[in-house]
């Protein structure tokens, strides 16, 4: 096939995974660039939203991904000495979406399903081991410039190119997108530990966030572990975050016990609020962290990246079926405005609500939550909002 019928797709993250998916499903041909030698098994997200449970179903994956991990029909929002201020109801969507629950799996679990799938398909061609260097285009065509692991340059030409490529996304920096937003004055210290915190906290839901005005945190049960977050001084070296000591006085500080805690698993990040000042320049495009980035406090960012890839597939697709190619830029508007306007707006509000120190502040959130919670409307309206369902029907109208 003519390399101006390829697309080329940098990063074999979720979102590059379900753009490839869904592109050679079109009877499009995709060649994969992914610079780790094997698929990347990032434990950072598991949390799964109903809508994107929806989407993946077109894979046949959904069911096996259940299997693997833990449905999670209600989440919540506590006080570390108050207990449980307001829970939340996932069920109330049941007329919105055939999955009313969060779904707690590894993203690598989902990203070694689609990497068979798409390992299978005679349009696809993958280059692992392959580093993206830079990317150009002219008036018809693309050209990414590759190092492989034995250190040989190659350039690979094709129609398009999108960047799935994370925060450092090649891509982004070759369309000259500024990447506006800010880093939060934290660093995010997460703990996967086999200790069972329902055991100690019985009311407490599967996914927990935890708030105090000297140190909140986060819980979320896995299939296999509980998954604990943590907001730790900047000024420290990442040796210093990961420290067992700190380890261990940061999760006795959650639950008192006295046996130490067995630890699975533990990762620190700096966490940023970002989105890019345009997703699209002509025939280069972004989605997922490449174009947005943001804190993980309520699942936004996997699920908005996955939600990104089915709207770009779509407006890619009619694109290269014939429809005119500034036909794109719907993509970037709808998005974008998600983006700005749900995802970071919601995660920036929820980490206030678990960090503000100012007493009142404090209560009028609390009081605000248990009103939600109490009415039913206004319930399943902000379900909507943070099951991230409102935000797909809402960019239909956006041109």
């Amino acid at each position: 096939m003519s390399v101006t019928n390829r697309i080329l797709i940098i990063g074999a993250g979720p979102v590059g995974l379900v753009a490839a998916n869904l592109l050679v499903d079109e009877g499009l041909a995709v060649t994969l660039i992914e610079a780790s030698a094997d698929l990347p098994r990032d434990l950072r997200a598991s949390t799964f939203h109903p809508p994107t449970l929806d989407m993946l179903e077109r894979f046949g994956v959904t069911d096996s991904m259940i299997a693997q991990g833990l449905i999670c029909p209600t989440w919540q929002f506590r006080d570390r000495n108050e207990g449980a201020v307001a829970t939340f109801e996932l069920a109330r969507l049941g007329e919105e979406t055939r999955h009313p629950y969060r779904l707690q799996c590894e993203q690598w679990r989902l990203g070694e399903m689609l990497h068979a799938r798409l390992m299978r398909h005679p349009l696809a061609t993958l280059h692992f081991g392959c580093k993206a260097l830079g990317a150009r285009q002219n008036g018809s065509g693309v050209e990414v410039e590759l190092l492989d692991s034995d250190g040989v340059k190659q350039t690979l030409s094709g129609a398009f190119v999108i960047g799935s490529d994370g925060i450092g996304s090649v891509v982004r920096k070759a369309m000259g997108a500024e990447f506006e937003g800010q880093t939060i004055p934290e660093i995010f210290l997460t703990i996967s530990t086999t200790f069972d915190f329902s055991s100690a906290i019985p009311d407490i839901a599967n996914i927990s966030y935890i708030s105090d005005p000297e140190e909140w945190f986060v819980l979320i049960r896995t299939a296999s572990v509980w998954r604990a977050l943590f907001p730790v001084d900047s000024s420290l070296t990442d040796q210093e975050v990961t420290a067992p000591d700190r380890i261990e006085r940061l999760l006795q500080g959650a639950v008192a016990r006295p046996e130490p805690y067995e630890v699975r698993h533990r990762t620190a990040y700096r966490v940023h609020e970002r989105v890019a000042s345009r997703y699209v320049s002509g025939r280069m495009l972004i989605a997922g962290d490449a174009a947005h980035v943001n804190n993980p406090l309520g699942g936004m960012g996997l699920n908005g990246g996955i939600h990104d890839a089915f709207n770009l597939a779509e407006k890619l697709t009619a694109v290269m079926r014939g429809a005119p190619l500034d036909s794109l830029g719907a993509y970037e508007r709808q998005r974008r405005k998600v983006a700005l306007d749900v995802v970071q707006q919601t995660t920036l509000r929820n980490r206030a609500m678990l960090n503000t120190r100012e007493p009142a502040a404090r209560a009028d959130y609390y009081a605000d939550l248990r009103r939600t919670v109490a009415d039913p409307q206004a319930h399943k309206a902000y379900l909507m909002r943070t099951s991230m369902i409102q935000s797909l029907r809402d960019v239909a109208s956006i041109p």
